[in-house]
């Protein structure tokens, strides 16, 4: 009996999966994974997404009753070898849209054809397939909400997604492969033992947090998401970027309820995930340079020392330090303090917006590179439909106003958990007395401000005005 390979990528799900779905209707299947980790232009695969990948597998491991087969190397070989020594007539994968996958891709495409082996592509990521949606004089989309009221109007975000494929047969036949553990995903450091803490992996987990959020949290989303610290995100964004629930799924079950201020406000969200992905196909340079050619002169500061304080956590300014010792704990950050270290590194620091995405890139298990690539160039003002200039956010007001009783900055930031809520984001301005009562010492146990707020904003604004 002949097999069909089935690719799986950022697809690692069974539902929903018109690549594995259209597999299963040719007979038995072979399933396989590809560590492929080093391409020309790729942004290697981040410290925290690897953790995730491993439990991923794992999970989907099991959902095909051990029947994944997991390879590391060079995707193009491996496929090759694999119809080369296995009776192997059909390929089929999900499409990825980052620019190194869509070569390699067609590299791939291309070889298989000349050996009259079946190839087939599918979209099992998007709601939009960006090269199918341009505006009418041909050109691609810049514009959020004229991208987003074009496709809400087109009715892109409805549709049903593919059931589970039932009669599954995949194949028992011994092949020469590696297995999870193998892949060596799992740093020995704190990443593989800590992080993962507080997730659960995988489909089934993906689906529940799901239905969970659309229960609960989206009563008060549009409002209750800019709040650290109340239960009003999906937090579905890395169960996404890999594939374990797809966009069609989670716009299917949204189409289930009346549709009001909150739902929409969500499903506006899932369309920036695909305005991203459009941005990054149809300039796929936006990962490394500013969409906006302007900001090429702009004169970043290299300060090292200043980089690594924002990292570690250490700014002195609280909701900024918060935000960032998250990230490093947890491998995930509120998107509403995401916009305040990311103003604050690129405004107050005036730090290049890559430093930001790079380090985001590692730490976050969303790291997702059409995304975490335009949020940062939003933020820095220099990408598509970016934060103007003049808007650089105050991480006190801020701070005050959407973390108002401290619970989120006093559980990232400890030293400060006796301080009073008055001086909880400004404890430079606290007095002596209330400093000494709360156990603070700026300097010692709490660094002082590495920027003063009120001069690096006059100076951002005087710099970004110039261009």
């Amino acid at each position: 009996m002949s097999l069909t390979i089935h690719w799986f990528r950022q697809d690692l799900r069974l539902s929903d999966n018109p690549s594995l779905s259209a597999a299963v209707e040719n007979g038995e299947v072979l399933p396989i994974y590809i560590l492929d980790d080093y391409n020309p232009g790729q942004h290697v695969m981040g410290e925290a997404s690897r953790v995730w990948l491993h439990h991923s597998l794992n999970k989907l491991n099991e959902s095909l009753g051990g029947g994944l087969r997991v390879f590391s190397g060079n995707a193009t070989d491996i496929i090759l070898d694999l119809t080369q020594k296995y009776n192997i007539k059909s390929v089929y994968w999900n499409r990825c849209y980052e620019p190194w996958r869509i070569k390699r891709d067609k590299i791939i495409k291309e070889s298989l054809q000349k050996q009259n082996i079946d190839v087939k592509s599918f979209n099992g990521s998007l709601m939009i397939e960006p090269w199918k949606f341009l505006k009418s004089d041909g050109t691609p989309y810049k514009v959020f909400t004229a991208f987003y009221k074009k496709a809400y109007l087109d009715g892109y975000f409805t549709s049903t997604p593919i059931l589970k494929p039932n009669n599954t047969h995949y194949t028992k036949d011994n092949i020469d492969c590696l297995d999870i553990e193998s892949l060596a995903l799992l740093p020995s450091d704190k990443w593989g033992n800590n992080i993962i803490k507080g997730w659960v992996v995988g489909e089934n987990a993906a689906y529940k947090k799901l239905q969970n959020f659309l229960q609960v949290g989206i009563k008060n989303y549009k409002e209750g998401r800019n709040f650290p610290s109340k239960e009003n995100t999906s937090r579905l964004s890395p169960h996404l970027h890999f594939g374990e629930i797809s966009p069609r799924q989670i716009c299917y079950y949204i189409q289930s309820l009346n549709i009001e201020e909150n739902l929409e406000c969500f499903v506006s969200e899932i369309a920036w995930r695909e305005f991203s992905y459009y941005l990054l196909y149809h300039f796929p340079e936006i990962p490394v340079n500013n969409l906006n050619i302007k900001f090429n002169q702009f004169p970043w500061r290299d300060n090292k020392k200043l980089l690594g304080c924002w990292q570690k956590g250490i700014t002195g300014i609280p909701i900024v330090d918060a935000g960032m010792r998250e990230l490093w704990q947890t491998g995930y950050m509120h998107n509403r303090v995401r916009m305040i270290v990311g103003s604050f590194l690129v405004k107050n620091l005036l730090i290049h917006w890559n430093y930001g995405e790079r380090w985001f890139w590692n730490c976050l298990f969303d790291a997702d590179l059409a995304s975490n690539s335009c949020s940062w160039q939003w933020v820095a003002g220099c990408g598509a439909d970016a934060a103007p200039y003049f808007r650089i956010f105050n991480p006190v007001t801020q701070g005050e106003k959407f973390d108002a009783t401290g619970e989120y900055t006093r559980k990232y930031v400890p030293e400060l958990k006796s301080l009073p809520d008055k001086y909880l984001f400004n404890p430079w301005e606290a007095p002596k007395k209330t400093l000494i009562d709360a156990g603070i010492q700026l300097g010692i146990n709490y660094p002082e401000p590495i920027v003063d707020l009120s001069f690096s904003r006059k100076r951002a604004l005087e710099i970004f005005s110039s261009l």
